[in-house]
């Protein structure tokens, strides 16, 4: 394959997600030519659309994608179409019994790759590189990275205009588990402390499932002034990210996209994390829960450069 067109389908989470693109980026360094496309969830995969990785994005959410899910289902002629047009699809989608795999066979795809969405010993991001050394493709330590475009970073422009010059220090209290939240408290005390005492600017990020964690930081740090943000996109979040000082979150999707766009993290991991999906980067400090995690958490900040 000297110019290949090539398909990487990936359902999952943001984590998840991010975790995986070490592996498009090393398609498209063995294929610096390729066309590249992604099938998946619309508001993740445009983190990658246009940005180093992809050339194109589709939903994998559409209804005529059905039948590719059932054995020896009627396939919609224009999907089948559309995954005739490449040479290598190389699918992350849970299918243990072969079933989308083979359907996307039946569409005259001769290369599928099937790649197992769930990790169980290697690290995430060492395990979705794992299925590429068929193609003689290896990734010695994937790094995930997210690419912020013009666009992305105009809007961070306008979100920080009334910023002042004080370093913004991004904190994410929720996650998509209440298992994996640090309590509020404890992020309230270290909110309190970056305020009073490093003379830090607090940005609160809202997600969609976040309304309870970041409500409960939210009063117990009312008489502090902070920013919020709520409703941005990943490729907009990640881009507002790119330009704080420093950021605290769970385990989480956005801790992994505070990371991937080169923020100094420090990400919390409780017993409900595994260490296979710690979020990997040049300034990333892990902190497990304990009865001493908040002077851990105060350390790790001075380590990454917040003094």
């Amino acid at each position: 394959m000297n110019t290949p067109h090539i398909l990487v389908v990936r359902g999952g989470a943001i984590g998840d997600f991010i975790l995986t693109l070490p592996a498009v980026g090393a398609l498209r360094e063995r294929w610096p030519k390729a066309r590249i496309e992604i099938l998946g969830y619309p508001h993740i995969i445009e983190l990658a659309n246009g940005r180093h990785y992809a050339d194109a994005v589709r939903s994998i959410e559409a209804a005529a994608m059905a039948g590719f899910f059932v054995p020896g289902g009627e396939l919609n002629e224009q999907l089948a179409a559309y995954f005739r047009r490449f040479n290598l699809v190389v699918s992350y989608l849970y299918d243990p019994d072969h079933i989308f795999a083979g359907n996307v066979r039946r569409c005259g795809v001769h290369q599928v790759i099937e790649a197992s969405p769930r990790p169980s010993e290697l690290h995430a991001a060492e395990h979705y590189c794992k299925p590429l050394e068929s193609l003689a493709i290896y990734v010695e330590r994937p790094l995930p990275l997210v690419y912020p475009h013009d666009e992305d970073r105009a809007f961070a422009s306008r979100f920080f205009e009334t910023a002042d010059a004080r370093p913004v220090v991004a904190i994410h209290s929720g996650s998509g588990s209440e298992r994996k939240n640090w309590p509020a408290v404890k992020f309230a005390a270290v909110a309190r402390w970056l305020v009073d005492e490093m003379d830090a600017q607090l940005l609160l990020v809202h997600g969609e499932a976040d309304d309870v964690p970041v409500g409960q930081l939210s009063q117990l740090i009312a008489s502090r002034p902070f920013l919020r943000i709520h409703g941005a996109t990943l490729v907009e979040l990640a881009a507002v990210l790119e330009r704080c000082a420093l950021f605290i979150g769970n385990d989480s999707g956005v801790t992994h996209l505070a990371a991937a766009v080169g923020t100094p993290t420090v990400a919390l991991f409780g017993p409900a994390s595994l260490p296979i999906w710690e979020p990997r980067g040049e300034r990333v400090c892990v902190v497990p829960f304990s009865r001493t995690d908040i002077a851990a958490v105060r350390a790790a900040t001075g380590r990454l450069g917040l003094r």
